[in-house]
């Protein structure tokens, strides 16, 4: 088993703690990406993971194992960085058999073990090849490869799509996912791009300031967040949020100069609230004008609209289809109550119905 279990993991700098009482539970087999904002201490927590930071307190299990003082060595984990560290003398195969041969395994294994990783990752062409002459896509694969033939428990791998360009971060995406559906393993990833996160992982752990803000499946984060920062973390655009106010009737929103329906009427009448609606789920009605067309993106099959009200407060809005708004149009907005959601506007937290 090569499930990962952390019970109150801290850490500490000096006086300062950064990563406060994590606990987390992947199961075996498990893709689980960490994501938040730079600084929420994703890097961090997978650095204690590896043992490449000390962990203050608490406790790392690897399958039934305790391996919160063990070295990195002994902890079965293999990482993926950022920077492919492979090295410039040697070729693709050299690289990838680097560390069995360090640790004297036999010669056939480390072939047999290479061969393996490099079936897995379509290497073959590139076998004899140095680092300088391959591209930064077939570099990071190398660098997977490496991974691969120690045959760890979990793979671990922080940021390891920053430094390609837009065309091959969805490219190694693809690779990565194919990856892990075919070798089955444990699998942690730190990314702060949420559309990473929503197209690799199992499992979500959404981090700000060295706390989980909330775990779960991808569209069980995005369909029902906890509070304003997963709600305007997960989803690309983000929600928009406008500040509300619960009356009669339902909820005033004087960015949309409308009143949306909401059973929160009684019971949290007079209540300040944050509301949200994501930008596909809003729809431009050109009969209205309520509301200013700032700005507009195309993207071909798509584009967005930045509608701005008379509250100073801007709406972003997808439309799809071939007839589209104009900058410095007047319009107004269209979409299913049922899609709104409520946050308290001093706590941040969820309002459920």
């Amino acid at each position: 088993m090569s499930r990962v279990t952390l019970k109150n993991a801290i850490k500490r700098y000096g006086d300062v703690q950064v990563i406060h009482g994590i606990d987390l539970e992947i199961a075996d087999g498990e893709f689980c990406v960490f994501v938040g904002p730079s600084g929420c201490g994703k890097s961090t927590l997978l650095r204690m993971v590896a043992g490449l930071e000390e962990t203050s307190d608490g406790e790392i299990h690897i399958g039934e194992r305790d391996v919160t003082r063990l070295d990195p060595s002994d902890r079965g984990v293999a990482m993926v960085f950022q920077t492919y560290a492979l090295y410039p003398h040697m070729t693709v195969k050299e690289n990838m058999g680097f560390g069995l041969r360090m640790n004297k395994h036999p010669k056939s294994e480390i072939e047999t073990k290479v061969a393996e990783a490099t079936r897995i990752l379509k290497l073959e062409p590139y076998l004899d090849r140095k680092p300088a002459a391959l591209s930064g896509g077939q570099r990071q694969r190398v660098s997977i490869g490496r991974a691969i033939v120690r045959g760890p428990e979990v793979f671990l791998f922080d940021e390891p799509l920053s430094n390609l360009d837009a065309e091959l971060r969805v490219e190694m995406r693809v690779e990565i996912a194919r990856l892990h559906k075919e070798i089955g393993a444990t699998m942690i990833y730190v990314t702060h791009d949420q559309v990473e996160a929503m197209t690799l992982a199992d499992k979500i752990v959404v981090l700000r300031l060295g706390i989980i803000e909330q775990v779960g499946a991808p569209m069980d984060l995005y369909r029902d967040p906890d509070n304003k920062f997963v709600a305007g973390f997960i989803g690309s655009p983000a929600m928009n949020f406008m500040n509300g106010k619960v009356v009669d009737g339902g909820v005033e929103v004087p960015a949309l100069k409308m009143t949306i329906p909401s059973e929160l009427s009684t019971a949290y009448k007079g209540h300040e609230v944050t509301a949200g609606l994501r930008p596909e789920h809003l729809e431009i009605d050109p009969s209205g004008d309520s509301l200013r067309v700032d700005l507009t993106e195309s993207l071909g099959g798509v584009s967005f609209a930045y509608l701005v009200g008379d509250t100073g407060e801007k709406i972003v809005v997808e439309e799809r289809g071939d007839v589209r708004v104009s900058e410095g149009d007047r319009v107004s907005l269209k979409f299913e109550p049922s899609r709104l959601y409520l946050f308290d506007a001093k706590t941040e937290k969820r309002i459920r119905n």
